[in-house]
Parts: structure tokens; sequence; C-alpha cells
């Protein structure tokens, strides 16, 4: 079950602020590499939603991201549409897509439900892929930003982009915790605990695995609209395997279950990548390292086991003092 601890609320104020600074001050690479963590945090969050509390892990994760960002350049880039409204509309396509893959995958668990996952995001990926219309592997361009000049502020540079993509972590973020203290995300936590007790007292788990696939799809949309307006261009990569792999490593990097983890995750493996790949081509050899020695080192993440590691000290001083 999902806590919104003190330590947790400090930690996502001190992540999210040390961010903006780095933006404010770091200049135009920084602030590149703020979005990408942005993104990246999203997404993790959204995996961590079901595979987390559902016990859900899905690898269709990037493809429900690039059917957010696609939609939103059908309508924009396409069809000529504005881009808030369609920016809403993309996040619903992926809400109603992620749904539709939990609907169908619900009953299936562990390694199957992997796979079904698999196939989901692959199929989707391969229909882009082929789609002239779309641009196949060329891509599609010209995707707009949200034009916020009546406010003065002008999204097409960097700095205002950059903190706009931060401010969508942190409603990401509340949005999530919120959804999983509520009575849905206590009884996601039940049916992953124990199902059979839960179908026993009457809880229907296929309707409550597709909603949290659903609530899970609408995060990873709006992680779809950053990307897709970040350089706003698009490609079918964006929708394959890969990505959600890379996001699920994110999640058991940072700490699995916890919400706070996979940003704290998506923020060491984006520097990191961009620290090491400076100096070696080999850089995932390094984070495939880290990976291993967090799970031998408890699989709690690099958040949950320092989490753990405040909580033994303050129970240890407690006996003490005692």
């Amino acid at each position: 079950m999902f806590h919104q601890t003190p330590t947790r609320s400090i930690v996502l104020v001190f992540a999210l602020a040390a961010l903006a600074l780095y933006a404010i001050y770091g200049g135009y690479f920084a602030r590149e590499i703020v979005v990408e963590i942005a993104i990246l945090a999203i997404l993790a969050i959204s995996i961590d939603v079901v595979a987390g509390f559902g016990g859900m892990v899905s690898l269709c994760h990037g493809a429900i991201l690039g059917v957010s960002a696609y939609t939103y350049g059908i309508l924009t880039a396409k069809l000529g549409y504005p881009a808030l409204p369609s920016a809403v509309a993309a996040i619903g396509a992926a809400a109603v897509f992620g749904t539709i893959v939990g609907w169908i995958t619900a009953r299936t668990t562990g390694i199957y439900f992997i796979m079904a996952t698999l196939a989901f995001g692959q199929m989707a990926y391969t229909v882009i892929f082929k789609s002239r219309w779309l641009g196949g592997d060329d891509g599609m361009g010209g995707l707009p930003r949200f034009d916020f000049d009546w406010a003065g502020i002008s999204m097409t540079k960097s700095l205002p982009f950059a903190l706009y993509a931060l401010l969508l972590v942190l409603l990401c973020y509340v949005a999530a915790a919120w959804v999983m203290r509520s009575a849905f995300g206590r009884t996601l936590c039940g049916i992953h605990s124990n199902e059979p007790r839960m179908r026993a007292i009457g809880v229907s788990t296929v309707i409550h695995r597709a909603r949290a696939m659903g609530f899970s799809g609408l995060l990873a949309g709006v992680a779809g609209i950053i990307a897709g307006q970040h350089i706003q261009y698009i490609s079918p990569e964006l929708l394959f395997w890969t990505v959600s792999g890379e996001a699920l490593i994110v999640v058991i990097l940072g700490g699995l279950g916890t919400l706070i983890g996979p940003m704290i995750g998506a923020i060491a493996f984006v520097l990191l990548k961009h620290e090491l790949s400076g100096h070696t081509d080999h850089w995932h050899i390094v984070v495939g390292l880290v990976l291993i020695a967090t799970v031998l080192a408890g699989g709690r993440g690099l958040y949950g086991q320092a989490e753990h590691w405040l909580g033994r000290r303050k129970s240890g001083g407690a006996t003490r003092n005692a």
C-alpha cells in the first residue's frame, strides 16, 4: 500500500528544485537533459503504477507513449487542430489504448502478461512503421508546442519548456499518489498481494486491472506529449519495446512501488548515460552493473534502499534510547 511520507515529499521537492536550478543556470544542454529526465520519469511513474502496485510488468508503455505522440501529431501537423485540445485528445487516446490492452491481458499473469503486452506494443509499432501517411520510418515533423505568448511565455525557448516539463512531472506524481492512496489504489494492491481472496470477496480483478492500465496509459500519454513537443518530431522508434524496457530498468533502479523511486532512477540513469557516453560507447555495461548491484542489495532500488537504511537507523536509535 502506498504512503506519501514526509521524507518522500521532501525528496520530491528537492529533486524538482535541483532540476529546475540546473535548467536555469546550466544552459541549453542542461535544459535538454532536464526534459529527457522529465519524459523518462513520467513514463517510469506510469509503469510503476501497474508494475509496482498491480504486479503487472508491461512492455507496451513505449507504444502507449507513441500512440499519444502520434495522435497529437496527426491532429496538429496533419489536420491543423489547435495544440491544447489536441494534447487532451492524444492523452485520452493513450488512456483508451491502455485500457483496451489491460482489458484483454488482465486474465494473464507473470511472463504471459509480459509477452502479451510486448505483442500489443510491437503491433502498434509495426502499424505506424508501415504507414506511409504517418511517414513510415521517416517519422513525422512539424509538431507544435503550446502557445503561451499571451502570458509573455515563449515555449520555443528551452528554459520555459524545461520548466513546463518539470511541472508536468509534479502533476503526474501528485495524480499517481492520489490514485494509489484511494480505495481503487488499495484494491489494486490487494489484488497484487492476494488475488484469489479479492475475487472471493467480490472484487472484479479484470476491471481493476484494466482501469489501472488505463490510468497508467494516461500518464504515459503525458510523456508522449512532451516527447512530441520536445524536438517537434516523432518516429516509430518511440513505440519500440526497448523504450518500455529502458523505463522498466529506471523503475527497478529507483525503487519499485514507491512512485518517487522512478523519478530518482530517471535522474540517475540519464545523468549516468550522458556522463559515461562522453568517455565510452559501452556505458550500458556500467548501468547494468549498477542495476545488478541494486538488485543484489535487496531489490529495493536506490530510493527504496536509502529509505530502508534510514528506517533502520531510526528504529535502532529509538531502541537505544528506550
